[in-house]
């Protein structure tokens, strides 16, 4: 007579009984460590990353004040501003209007208005 397991008596690697049901990861130290560390890791890089960002921002607005002057430059040149022009006036007093440009006579030049 041969014993023979139903189908159902038959155990696969599913019924094989473990440990890791019966503790929590919350009651193991290394793992809580582990979770600080990883954000203490991606604090750092988000720290670098900021700190990468301001630096961009402040060159593009050194760069935002070069282009600022070099048009107030090139404005003052042909006699669109006068040299005094970001200065505000003193209360009381009218703003310092177009100096005219002197042009040897004969010549004629064209202005550009933005």
């Amino acid at each position: 007579m041969v014993n023979r397991k139903s189908s159902s008596d038959i155990r696969s690697v599913s019924h094989i009984r473990t440990r890791t049901a019966r503790v929590g990861n919350s009651g193991v130290p290394y793992i809580a460590y582990l979770k600080i560390s990883c954000l203490e890791m991606e604090k750092a890089r988000r720290e670098k990353e900021k700190l990468s960002a301001l630096a961009r921002v402040a060159d593009i607005d050194a760069r935002l004040a070069e282009i600022e002057a070099e048009k107030d430059a090139i404005l003052r040149h042909q006699g669109e501003r006068s040299p005094s022009y970001e200065s505000k006036p003193e209360p009381g007093k009218k703003a310092a209007g177009k100096p005219k440009l002197s042009m040897p006579s004969g010549t004629e030049c064209f202005k550009i208005k933005y």
